[in-house]
């Protein structure tokens, strides 16, 4: 992994928003209905190569496919790993009935669900339920998204490229009806996934894995301390596990607090979280920033020290408003984190991706491309004050 040796360097989390025509043809295959799959691949590998240069002409370094062909991550599960079924979502369960927001906010949540997650969905909702053995099945697919980015990459210039990966940790929020305990079916989807992380770095990419689980501690924020460091530990093993003989310097570790628009008030805070991210395999943790109830967290790094080999990737550009970040903020969050860390441990993102539902318009497409380039003014700012230009 390219780190910053005499500047700040630009990426971001993985998810841009995909074209129009191309949400609709993703439309019509979610759903079984008549579509022209020849059509559609080419749509993607054109999407790709577009996303590929905008990218570049944006001013970001490291960058991916725009995770253009995904549809979202439920997808994502159905097409690459084998042994879940489809189930009808009840609708007699409301949405994010769990979180406690939803309770203190209810007529909020009801219109955000409505619009912005369920009416941001390609096709409707449905339960993924494991009911079999679980093995990975996304070799073709997995292939299909290599071989786009290779293209797209070619003749151009760039620092790194890296490619989004679900976490175990992620996968086993769905139900399980197969296996005999908890431990066999995370165990099971480690074994899966981690197919998938070996292609990735043999194509001779960086590894992103999108976990935002974490900021929530993976549900034990409430357990008593001991319980909660036993199961924290058992989480970060896991993990762990599943980047078994990837090395380190190939994988960047995400996580975010989940809902992009709303009060925000039960997030836990960096420091809560921070200690166990930096105990995964990882050589780089990105997190949020430009949350406003976050634009503080740069404190944590005043009582936590960075591991040596470690970097981090504070996200300076919101996943939840459709304001463009003025470049001399972003510098100034930028100069407070490499003051803590040191500056050659910083790159700097965003804070979730634009578009992790591919119909999802939170963030304006035009928008996320302002915020990009602002990102990249930023770094330049931060460059110049951090080795005094």
């Amino acid at each position: 992994m390219k780190t910053s040796t005499d500047r700040i360097l630009t990426t971001h989390t993985g998810s841009i928003a995909r074209p129009d025509d191309l949400i609709e043809l993703m439309r019509a295959k979610e759903n079984g209905q008549p579509y022209d799959r020849e059509a559609f691949e080419k749509r993607v590998t054109a999407a790709v190569e577009d996303c590929v240069r905008r990218q570049i002409e944006a001013g970001l370094d490291v960058i991916n496919d725009g995770e253009q062909r995904k549809s979202g991550f439920a997808t994502y599960l159905t097409e690459r790993i084998g042994g879940f079924e489809a189930l009808p979502y009840d609708e007699t369960e409301p949405a994010g009935s769990t979180w406690p927001e939803v309770s203190e906010f209810p007529e909020y949540y009801e219109r955000y669900f409505r619009t912005a997650m369920f009416g941001a969905m390609l096709s409707p909702p449905r339960h993924l339920v494991c009911r079999g053995p679980v093995t990975y099945v996304g070799q073709e697919a997995l292939a299909t998204d290599i071989a786009n980015l290779k293209a797209a990459l070619a003749g151009r210039q760039y620092t790194d490229v890296f490619m989004s990966a679900a976490m175990p940790t992620g996968l086993a929020e769905q139900r399980n009806e197969y296996y005999a305990s908890r431990d066999e079916f995370l165990t099971a989807l480690a074994d899966a996934v981690h197919e998938e992380y070996r292609a990735i770095i043999d194509a001779g990419f960086l590894i992103q894995l999108d976990d935002p689980a974490a900021a929530r501690l993976w549900e034990h924020a409430d357990a008593e301390p001991a319980e909660r460091a036993r199961r924290v530990g058992a989480m970060v093993e896991l993990i762990n596990y599943t980047l078994r003989d990837i090395p380190a310097d190939k994988v960047r570790y995400h996580t975010c607090h989940g809902i992009n628009q709303g009060p925000h008030i039960h997030d836990l805070q960096l420091r809560d979280f921070i200690e166990p991210m930096l105990k995964v395999n990882a050589h780089a943790v990105s997190f949020e920033v430009m949350n406003p109830r976050h634009l503080h967290d740069y404190h944590a790094f005043e009582d936590v020290r960075l591991p040596d080999g470690k970097i981090i990737i504070p996200g300076m550009l919101s996943n939840g408003a459709n304001w463009v970040e003025h470049p001399e903020l972003i510098a100034e969050l930028t100069v407070r984190y490499a003051d803590l860390v040191g500056r050659e441990n910083v790159m700097i993102g965003n804070d979730c991706g634009f578009a992790s539902q591919a119909a999802s318009r939170e963030i304006d497409p035009k928008v996320g491309w302002a915020k990009f380039a602002a990102l990249a003014e930023g770094a330049r700012i931060a460059t110049s004050r951090l080795w005094r230009r």
